[in-house]
């Protein structure tokens, strides 16, 4: 018999398995997660945090989210990407990125009701763990998972508590797997995967030094240091990252994948950072310093029958475009509220395998953009003339060349110019961080076809009803009191919402019908002139594509579930067809 019994058991407290014992805890759940270490994150590996992240927060509470800003690098210092020669030497050129140039910055705050910011794991992990055992989550540090079985009922997983070393087991419903890019539980389930892990080597060196005099005029989150005989992962340049205005920084250095990772002491840190800062005589504190692999491989499926992975579990990748930790607490986002369906007795079995229908394709993306945009350095190298090999005063000639007076010098002044603009892919990709749609059994169009838009589905954010895809932003003021709500504030927290209009009243009498039926309490939203809810700005006319009568059914995770142009002859019966399928009934 099992020592210890709970409904979800959560292998990992990093930001996927904390977010998701928070939001399973915050829907009434019982679950349990547990940790190999006596720690949560000790380094501040992830950090960029982007908007439809901080909207998982909103919708954990507003005293989430205002904690996690309280915290946070806010965005206007997370500024321009800078190139130099050092920090203390030549800079080369910059790019407005995560949304500071003024069109992506308008963009920004027509997209969502929350703020891109920079907040470091140290920070994002403890918030996220703190509310799930506020919430009534069981936590276990120090307890390593071993192995698991899966049967037609649940799963007994066999654990070994770290300090004491006693072997013990612990019986779910079901099982999460965030245990990482080394993942034992994706391994033990069998999971397929494609890509290659290893593909280039990385290491971080996490020191103090006040560099205020060389950054603080120009903010920036990343310092692209481009020079010679520096290195990092491959990509041929040395990064000085931000993780605390302007004290506190971690320096990413590569070393040859194909020899023993190297051992980082005060001295090799010191020299490195001497060398990207520019300073000869620049003192640092050395506060930690680990190796770490460039990765290419993603799960093509994340999910058994009761086993689900997330997380760098299922998706490994290089940090590039920020994109780890925000598809981590996402993945949570999408899968807490279909287990508390199921385990409610509201949904059936089914509903859990769109969890892999919905997530793969966005891992699959996210891992194939993050290592196409280390590709995309190339182009600078070329225009600086960085691609020489070994001959490093070449590549330093050729540098300086761009300062000439000369047709050739113009042309590649050009070329560094449009090769750092093009960077915008990586660090300004609005539409990477927000167009997430999904298909799969848990989405119903009724046969309507996915609208096209002329934008650039990667650089820009296409807000759409669309049934698949996040309902759109827009706010909406409050009748009474005159209060402004966004439209994703007044749908989430764990239930089914529906957005109707003047003459679409038969949706919220549809409701009241039929969500007892599913043990649901479906939350309707008449908006218009003299209703509780009021578009005064007559922004969510434009961006809903219904009718006043029609009907936008939205899932707790803030996906368009189902919608209808206009009031049907049978609101009742296609409710209840749409919530059927939707919920494997």
């Amino acid at each position: 018999m099992a020592k210890i019994n709970t409904d979800v058991l959560i292998i990992g407290t990093g930001p996927a398995g904390s977010a998701t014992a928070a939001l399973l805890s915050s829907y009434g759940i019982e679950n349990m997660a547990v940790n190999r270490y006596r720690w949560l994150a000790n380094t501040p590996r992830a950090h960029i945090t982007n908007q439809r992240t901080m909207e998982v927060l909103r919708d954990l509470g507003h005293a989430v989210e205002a904690e996690a800003y309280l915290h946070a690098t806010e965005q206007d210092l997370m500024g321009e990407n800078i190139f130099c020669e050092s920090l203390a030497g030549e800079e080369i050129g910059r790019l407005k990125t995560w949304g500071t140039h003024p069109l992506s910055k308008a963009e920004h705050l027509l997209s969502s009701p929350t703020f891109m910011n920079d907040l470091p794991q140290t920070f994002m992990e403890p918030l996220l763990f703190k509310t799930a055992c506020q919430r009534g989550t069981q936590s276990r540090m120090s307890t390593e998972y071993l192995s698991h079985l899966e049967d037609d009922d649940g799963v007994t997983t066999t654990c070994r508590d770290r300090l004491s070393g006693e072997e013990f087991t612990i019986r779910s419903t079901y099982l999460v797997g965030a245990d990482g890019g080394n993942s034992l539980v994706a391994e033990n389930a069998g999971l397929p995967f494609e890509g290659q892990m290893g593909v280039g080597g990385s290491m971080n060196i996490l020191f103090r030094a006040d560099l205020s005099r060389y950054v603080a005029h120009r903010p920036s989150v990343l310092y692209w240091v481009m020079q010679p005989g520096a290195d990092v992962g491959g990509i041929g340049m040395g990064l000085v990252r931000m993780v605390r205005p302007w004290n506190e920084w971690l320096i990413v250095w590569g070393y040859d994948i194909n020899q023993p990772p190297p051992e980082v002491d005060e001295a090799m840190a010191t020299g490195v950072a001497r060398q990207l800062v520019g300073d000869p005589d620049l003192e640092i504190e050395l506060l930690s310093a680990n190796t770490w692999t460039v990765n290419n491989m993603f799960a093509t499926r994340m999910q058994t029958a009761r086993i689900f992975i997330m997380g760098d579990a299922a998706h490994r990748h290089p940090p590039s475009n920020g994109l780890g930790s925000n598809t981590s607490i996402q993945d949570g986002f999408n899968l807490a509220w279909k287990l508390a369906a199921v385990l409610k007795g509201q949904a059936g079995q089914g509903l859990l395998d769109s969890y892999s229908a919905e997530r793969a394709p966005v891992a699959r993306q996210i891992v194939t953009r993050a290592n196409q945009s280390i590709g995309e350095f190339g182009p600078i190298f070329e225009s600086l003339g960085m691609t020489g090999g070994s001959d490093h005063a070449a590549q330093q000639a050729a540098m300086e060349a761009r300062c000439d007076a000369t047709a050739a010098a113009e042309a590649q002044r050009e070329a560094i110019r449009d090769a750092i603009a093009f960077k915008k892919y990586e660090f300004d990709a609005h539409g990477v961080e927000m167009n997430q749609r999904y298909v799969s059994d848990a989405v119903e169009t009724d046969g309507q076809i996915e609208p096209a838009f002329d934008l650039d589905a990667e650089l820009h954010y296409q807000p759409t009803t669309w049934p698949g895809a996040r309902i759109p932003h827009v706010w909406l003021f409050d009748h009474d009191t005159g209060g402004r709500h966004s439209t994703l504030d007044l749908c989430g927290q764990g239930r089914f919402t529906i957005f109707t209009g003047i003459g679409g009243e038969a949706w919220e009498n549809a409701a009241a019908a039929i969500g007892p039926e599913f043990g649901l309490d479906i939350r309707v939203h008449i908006v218009g002139p003299r209703r509780k809810v009021v578009d005064h700005s007559g922004d969510w006319a434009r961006a809903r594509q219904i009718t006043d009568s029609g009907c936008i059914l939205v899932r707790p995770d803030q996906h368009v579930a189902w919608r209808a142009e206009a009031l049907t002859d049978t609101p009742d019966a296609d409710l209840r067809r749409v919530l059927n399928k939707i919920l494997a009934r």
